[in-house]
């Protein structure tokens, strides 16, 4: 006979700066700890309107068809490609990293005819590289990763979206890690479908997808000839629950997870969107002022980083596991490892949403400091955390 557990739930305190989830906020898990109510409650269908109306905001677009999936980012993005895409449309996905390759899989999975343009992980693709493959393939779909968080580059998207239309293709686009954290301009930009996580830079758990479809998605949703491959990520369904016409029930959504995206979406609008974008850049630069103090080096060129995602180069003669666990058990600070052939490589510093803070990058290089010190790294001890408070105390 199994035993069962005797012991509550008590997770260690971190302080979570790597590629996600990021730290919450103590209002957002507030939050998810008030009275449940129904799916169909009118408190519950107001709060789906309120978040409808923040994303819109967040997005930058007036969509009316933008909502919160049930699932985490990676449910965002298969929403967005069994909806657009039915057997044998053509698809060009950009692959520079885990997540381009990722939904060059999924759209394969769903019967897509799948033709993929490489950059080597850590660059991105140039307006003219994009025209020329949309020129031969000639897809229904071009998706690209606008923050591909395995390598910490920053694509690029309004230049490219326009030879994309050019062509008569729809633009989707991956904004998981950019969302919250550096401007996402969905109509400006003219993107046809974007999805993201909640888990990033809204500093919200795992568990809701944030996406957005424009017009002329919609019409190629509707002028399907198949049924979406997917009943329970079908938009067809799905948005009519979300609407404040219908409400037709299709599945009981999570509640507690929607107050805490209220809750989430809130504080961000409430920062305002160009504070909050400037608050990840002094950060990231701040950062970026300890890191190169250290002798460190980025893996990705600065006019391409992302602010929340920090892709920094592993010193030789220093190992990848060791430096994480020891700044994970004995300063209770969590970093990613490289994925893919950056595994081993690089170490991935978030600063998204709530972690954020000048306290965390001192504290972060403090650490790091001690860590490398311990693996026999030779640096001017000190150097990283006064790089980065002459910067903050002098900095732009």
């Amino acid at each position: 006979m199994v035993e069962r557990p005797n012991s509550p739930v008590c997770p260690p305190s971190r302080v979570l700066m790597g590629p996600g989830p990021s730290d919450v906020s103590p209002s957002v898990l507030a939050a998810l700890g008030a009275p449940t109510v129904g799916h169909l409650d009118p408190y519950f269908l107001g709060l789906m309107d309120e978040v409808q109306q923040m994303l819109r905001e967040l997005f930058q677009t007036k969509n009316s068809l933008t909502l919160a999936v049930s699932g985490t980012g990676s449910a965002g993005m298969e929403t967005c490609i069994v909806n657009l895409i039915e057997p044998g449309d053509r698809v060009l996905i950009g692959v520079n990293g885990v997540f381009g390759g990722r939904m060059a899989d999924v759209a394969t999975r769903y019967g897509a005819e799948v033709r993929t343009f490489e950059r080597p992980f850590g660059e991105v693709f140039s307006t003219e590289e994009v025209a020329e493959a949309v020129r031969e393939f000639q897809p229904k779909v071009v998706g690209l990763v606008h923050a591909e968080t395995s390598t910490g580059a920053c694509q690029p998207i309004p230049e490219i979206s326009k030879v994309v239309h050019d062509q008569g293709a729809m633009l989707l686009i991956d904004c998981v890690t950019s969302l919250g954290g550096i401007p996402v301009q969905i109509d400006e930009w003219n993107v046809d479908a974007a999805y993201s996580g909640t888990q990033k830079c809204l500093s919200c758990p795992p568990g809701l997808a944030p996406v957005t479809f424009s017009n002329r998605a919609v019409e190629a949703m509707d002028a399907r000839s198949s049924k979406v491959a997917s009943w329970y990520l079908d938009m067809s369904m799905v948005r009519n629950y979300w609407s404040g016409q219908s409400r037709a029930y299709h599945h009981t959504a999570p509640i507690n997870m929607n107050y805490a995206l209220h809750t989430a979406l809130r504080e961000a609008l409430e920062e305002g969107l160009d504070a909050r974008f400037d608050r990840h850049r002094r950060n990231h630069l701040g950062l970026r002022a300890g890191i190169e103090a250290l002798g460190l080096k980025y893996a990705v060129d600065e006019s391409i980083r992302l602010p929340m995602l920090n892709a920094v180069l592993i010193p030789e003669g220093v190992d990848d596991k060791t430096v994480r666990g020891r700044l994970l058990n004995e300063f209770g600070i969590e970093i990613g490892g490289g994925l893919g052939p950056m595994a081993g490589k690089t170490w991935r510093i978030g600063l998204m949403g709530a972690a954020s803070t000048t306290s965390n990058v001192l504290l972060f290089l403090a650490a790091l400091e001690n860590s490398l010190q311990s693996s026999g790294y030779q640096f001017t001890a000190g150097a990283g955390v006064a790089a980065a408070n002459d910067y903050f105390s002098n900095g732009n």
